[in-house]
């Protein structure tokens, strides 16, 4: 597994494994928790040691079994999780404590490798307040590294401007068809880790046959594909899925590059 380097100086697998619907009823996001760890078993089976959930997500306990469950050293893995922008998680110094808090119980450990803000709201000194508690979680070693999600230019600029320490990471939505070059291209201008989310969902078919002509040359399949160029331009990426061979497929991105054509070309998509 490749690793990338955060301006934290933590060391973060480039690819990871969402979790969003993992340990839940018929595999819904809203589903109710059954606690089953099946999928997780699976991907740290196949090889990911970069597992991503959040207090939204409602299953951090569920990664937390599952890393216990695997027998491996907590040092093994890089968890991320998120505190949601809702009041009762950060309208307070102790919601925000408490927030941080649940988040450790739940994954079964005293720290966590990478905490974000789930998301913005409209107010740009209240996330700089939140962010700035996070940052005394850092000085502790609680927290190994802290980062954003979904934030756009003008909001991670508020916090590299008034921020003790640069956001690791801005966790956006970027897959075929909306690469989202522009807030890609601002994160890594500024030191800043961008990191895909849902990188294989919402593809159009007419994008996923282009893809697909391409990863033919290499026997690829056209996921791996839109994974290769997202990690050949310095995108970490956190791909999700229930089937095992897929789960596979998705770490399997270091034995082919793509040409300077051909990212053109996926590039323009």
């Amino acid at each position: 597994m490749e690793t990338i380097y955060l301006g934290s100086g933590a060391e973060m697998p480039i690819i990871g494994t969402g979790t969003n619907t993992y340990g839940k009823e018929n595999n819904k996001y809203d589903g109710t928790i059954t606690g089953d760890t099946t999928e997780l078993d699976q991907a740290i089976a196949a090889g990911y040691r970069h597992i991503d959930t959040a207090i939204s997500y409602r299953n951090e306990s569920v990664v937390g079994d599952a890393v216990v469950k695997s027998g491996l050293p907590r040092d093994a893995f890089f968890l991320t999780s998120k505190i949601p922008g809702r009041p009762e998680h950060v309208g307070t110094d102790e919601a925000v404590h408490n927030a941080v808090r649940a988040s450790l119980n739940a994954l079964r450990t005293d720290y966590i490798d990478l905490y974000l803000i789930h998301h913005p709201w409209d107010n740009l000194e209240e996330m700089l307040y939140v962010w700035k508690i996070l940052e005394n979680y850092v000085d502790e070693g609680v927290l190994r590294a802290i980062g954003v999600s979904n934030f756009d230019e003008t909001q991670l600029q508020y916090l590299l401007d008034h921020g003790r320490i640069k956001p690791a990471t801005n966790q956006i939505q970027s897959h075929p068809g909306h690469w989202n070059h522009g807030i890609i291209e601002f994160c890594q201008a500024n030191g800043v880790t961008p990191v895909a989310w849902g990188p294989l969902s919402r593809v159009q078919d007419s994008d996923r046959a282009m893809l697909t002509e391409i990863g033919a040359k290499y026997g690829k399949t056209w996921a791996q594909v839109a994974l290769r160029y997202q990690l050949e331009r310095g995108v970490a990426v956190i791909p999700k899925s229930h089937n095992s061979e897929r789960q596979k497929q998705n770490l399997a991105l270091f034995d082919f590059e793509l040409t300077k054509e051909e990212k053109t070309r996926i590039t323009e998509l």
